[in-house]
């Protein structure tokens, strides 16, 4: 499949790739109707860091009114190009146009006053502040030396008023919830008179629900003339809200085009430039259930979890399932030490635990891979080897020193296995990708070589390459014996990565299903509480 370039004659919508998703409902409205320039465009950009050639010759470029979603695996460039566009990073060569005239971005400020709003996936909110003091920080009237309030209240009401969402102006920002404190991020961008704002994985803490809402908001704004930015790794939303997609890989432009002229196959094979027919691997047979390596019995927890008894095989992969505040998390946590129930037992292998910590948990070979892997599971500023081997220094200890040859060998034999892509065992964990971040961290705990493995959210914002290689090795430890408990709010990888399937709601386990059995309108209609508990 030739790439497909904007410059150079071709139409700003690219040439025809012929058929729509397969499998994903298409909700695409009417293309808008194209100014004579692009609002935002980028060409041939270029920028390189050490041994790294981030951008090579990339354009690109966003109209009024339309959503172009940006797709790429991590390490393909959207970020460094969101960074270029925002104004925080220069490019090495390449031209930068607003309303098709040339401009040089120094500063994301200049960026914001030329009418260009970031909206990043890790909030830039002050959770002390209300929202009216955040949706204005930086543009407080004064009147005087002293703040205008009743003006900046009524300045803050308008984009709010403009997005049709309901939040509290004087509520401090830390007491919304997530979708809360987006809609105040996208208010923020409205009152700075935002032409295009970028959306950076903008889904990844909503509920389905909350989508739905967010997706009536980004319609509302593009029929007001927004442009949209709309980066993600979640296919199905591209196909449900783009105009238009853009794909990277490895620091180049490979297409442009009309979202409905592409399939989901297509994206994925431009995106890692091989075809990834078979989304998740095959599992192995169901391993013999003669006695449970885990056995939750009566766990309790206060307002979390009630009455929880769940059994988890040796060689076997089951799957939590559940809407957010089920208490999938909860459990994991109880069962890997980090925190202690108010009722009930959990024995490994048929013996009981008493677990004081997540120390206990790690010494009787229960791991718990985090859903948030860069302020729980990873330690940023410490290297690739550091971050593998901190739980365990002890076991390198010779003669009352690090033996640092050893320590070297096994992270290097186990970043092979895992294909841990970096320059080094020594670079920092915060340069590598989402997808190498994860594996950063299961490499961790196979190091330890443990019998049971917690994950939550195991692929939550890595791209569809790198889940793929999760999925391997997930495959890959259940066929070796590995037990495995998996948390995961993605039905298709629920499904698809599960020999069993236990749902939850309100705290309790109400259905477990066995292989084969579940489907996805069965499985929400246990985890909203709408079918009675089995």
């Amino acid at each position: 499949m030739r790439p497909l370039h904007e410059p150079g004659g071709v139409s700003p919508y690219g040439a025809a790739f012929g058929r729509g998703g397969k499998g994903i409902a298409q909700t695409h409205r009417t293309p808008p109707r194209l100014t004579p320039h692009p609002f935002l465009e980028v060409r041939d950009i270029a920028k390189a860091y050490p041994g790294v050639q981030a951008l090579d010759g990339v354009s690109f470029s966003v109209y009024p009114g339309e959503i172009n979603a940006l797709v790429g695996e991590n390490g393909a460039g959207k970020s460094t190009l969101v960074r270029i566009m925002a104004g925080a990073v220069r490019a090495d060569r390449g031209d930068i146009l607003i309303e098709g005239r040339p401009v040089t971005l120094t500063s994301p400020r200049q960026a914001q006053e030329l009418g260009i709003a970031v909206i990043y996936q890790e909030f830039n909110l002050v959770p002390a502040l209300s929202v009216a003091e955040n949706i204005m920080l930086g543009r407080e009237p004064v009147r005087g030396a002293r703040i205008d309030w009743r003006a900046l209240h009524a300045a803050a009401a308008q984009p709010l008023a403009r997005l049709g969402v309901d939040v509290p102006l004087h509520e401090e920002v830390r007491r919304l919830s997530v979708a809360q404190q987006q809609m105040v991020e996208i208010a923020k961008a409205l009152a700075t008179r935002a032409r295009v704002i970028i959306m950076d994985e903008p889904t990844a803490a909503l509920t389905e629900n909350e989508v739905l809402k967010l997706f009536e908001v980004i319609r509302t704004l593009t029929q007001e003339g927004v442009g949209i930015v709309y980066i993600s790794h979640r296919l199905e939303e591209v196909f449900q809200i783009a105009d238009r997609v853009t794909v990277l890989r490895d620091g180049r432009l490979v297409a442009t085009g009309l979202t409905r002229e592409f399939t989901p196959d297509d994206l994925i094979r431009l995106m890692v430039g091989r075809s990834l027919s078979a989304h998740f691997p095959d599992l192995p047979p169901n391993p013999p259930r003669e006695r449970p390596l885990l056995s939750v019995r009566h766990v309790s927890l206060p307002k979390r979890l009630r009455d929880v008894s769940l059994d988890v095989y040796a060689g076997e992969i089951v799957g939590l399932a559940g809407l957010i505040g089920a208490g999938r998390t909860s459990l994991l946590r109880v069962i890997a030490g980090a925190e202690r129930p108010a009722a009930g037992e959990i024995a490994l292998d048929g013996i009981p635990l008493r677990l004081r910590g997540s120390r206990d948990a790690i010494a009787a070979g229960i791991a718990l891979v985090t859903e948030d892997r860069k302020n729980q599971g990873l330690i940023l500023g410490m290297s690739v080897r550091e971050n593998i081997t901190l739980p365990h220094l002890a076991d390198f200890v010779r003669y009352g020193r690090i033996d640092r040859t050893r320590e070297r060998e096994a992270v290097a034999r186990l970043a092979a296995e895992l294909n841990i892509r970096t320059p080094s065992l020594e670079q920092l964990v915060r340069n590598l990708s989402g997808g190498n971040q994860q594996k950063v961290v299961l490499a961790k705990w196979l190091l330890e070589k443990a019998r049971l493995i917690c994950f939550d959210e195991p692929t939550r914002g890595i791209d569809v390459g790198a889940k793929a290689e999760i999925y391997e090795l997930m495959a890959g430890l259940a066929r070796a014996g590995t037990a495995i408990l998996m948390a995961s709010s993605d039905l298709p990888e629920v499904l698809g990565m599960s020999m069993r399937i236990a749902v939850m709601h309100g705290g309790r386990i109400v259905r477990i299903f066995e292989r084969g059995e579940a489907t996805q309108e069965a499985i929400l209609r246990y985890a909203t509480g709408t079918a009675a508990a089995a």
